[in-house]
């Protein structure tokens, strides 16, 4: 597997050269500097390479291409933000970049109500806790049928904590919420975060699956004509909230939108922490049934909570069995080379990582620390030299 890491540019507290010094050839970057639905110019994206290249590394995999709101809802200028998307595909794929990653989550990104939850080691976790989930959905956002969505244990415990939170305790958690991630056109404020999700509700979750293949069918041609390969990631959280709709959580939505656009230009990026934070997707299977179709692998693992609430564990610990998935995809890139696919190595990176030693207290983007990512890798990396070297002695 071809080792990445992501990297967040020239403004990224983690340099090139840390990156080269953890022993990663590869990196993951995208233009954040670039607004939501904006296409990327492809001098932008040469001078992107450039950098990388100049540092000794290879720029192999862009994540992401943002999806706009309106190509998501197909409201608004969706059929220009599409077409945008299109030039952006085009763009970094003639700059030699071919994998490119990209979602489908409504409104927001990536979900966590603590980013800096204390292990018993010391070192720090992003967290997802549902009880401050309800606590936002319940008593702060009020959205509108949310108790239904809420059993009763977690309701009750959701109030009792919202009686002890201060103001700023409200607002830290509401900017976890709706309005701490980059490269956005704006930022929501609580009642446009209610209108969107009345948008959602509206549209429905057949709804919303039927526009991610509309424009999967849109962009899929643009990308292998150009030799590109897509790969979609999973809703992060798994499963739905704030009553959002959520089309790329399990292996069945996988199959749909696979299945759907059976080209290999549609893929998928297999993320074992935000699949896996649904405890009812196997990732080892999910790993075996989709690897013909898996273009890049996020290896993160999360330890799942009796609720439902997770945090992120260490690589080779929590809900995943992480060495069975690296073994899976070993095993797909020996089946790709053995057809002569072009794309037989999978990138892959360790994805999110501890707050660790001296990066606490540092400026870091929140899971993008540099040891806590250097250790993922290590361990990791461990991992495929020993199932490498299993096999040359034809042992499983």
């Amino acid at each position: 597997m071809l080792q990445t890491w992501r990297w967040f540019g020239p403004d990224d507290p983690v340099t090139l050269e840390h990156v080269r010094q953890a022993g990663a050839t590869g990196v993951v970057s995208a233009l954040h500097h670039i607004n939501q639905g904006r296409a990327w110019p492809e001098d932008e994206v040469l001078k992107r390479k450039a950098v990388i290249e100049q540092a000794g590394l290879s720029w192999d995999v862009v994540e992401s291409i943002a999806v706009h709101e309106d190509i998501k809802t197909r409201t608004g200028d969706f059929r220009t933000r599409i077409e945008e998307y299109k030039q952006s595909i085009r763009a970094v794929a003639r700059g030699g970049v071919k994998t490119i990653c990209y979602n489908f989550m409504a409104i927001t990104d990536w979900t966590r109500t603590d980013l800096e939850w204390r292990l018993p080691n010391g070192g720090y976790a992003l967290r997802f806790d549902w009880t401050d989930i309800a606590v936002y959905d319940l008593f702060v956002l009020r959205r509108p049928g949310a108790e239904a969505d809420h059993p009763e244990a977690r309701r009750k415990a959701a109030e009792a904590r919202f009686k002890s939170m201060s103001e700023s305790d409200l607002d830290e958690l509401e900017k976890l919420m709706i309005d701490w991630l980059p490269a956005r056109e704006f930022v929501y404020d609580r009642a446009g975060f209610q209108k969107m999700l009345d948008i959602y509700r509206d549209i429905g979750r057949d709804g919303v699956q039927q526009h991610l293949i509309d424009f999967v069918k849109e962009i899929a041609p643009v990308a292998a004509e150009e030799g590109a390969r897509l790969c979609i990631h999973p809703d992060d959280p798994s499963f739905p909230i704030f009553g959002m709709p959520r089309v790329m959580s399990t292996a069945e939505d996988a199959r749909t939108l696979l299945g759907a656009i059976p080209e290999q230009a549609n893929g998928l990026t297999l993320c074992t922490g935000a699949f896996g934070s649904n405890a009812d997707n196997d990732l080892v299977a999910m790993a075996e049934e989709f690897g013909p179709r898996i273009h890049f692998a996020h290896l993160r693992n999360v330890t799942i909570e009796p609720d439902g609430s997770f945090y992120e564990a260490d690589h080779l610990d929590g809900h995943t069995d992480m060495v069975r998935v690296v073994a899976a995809l070993m095993k797909e890139e020996d089946r790709r080379a053995a057809e002569g696919r072009p794309d037989a190595v999978i990138p892959m990176r360790p994805d999110h990582g501890h707050l660790l030693v001296d990066d606490i207290g540092k400026r870091v983007n929140p899971g993008y620390s540099c040891i806590g990512r250097l250790k993922g890798l290590a361990e990791l990396r461990g991992v495929m030299r020993t199932v490498d070297a299993f096999r040359k002695q034809g042992l499983n």
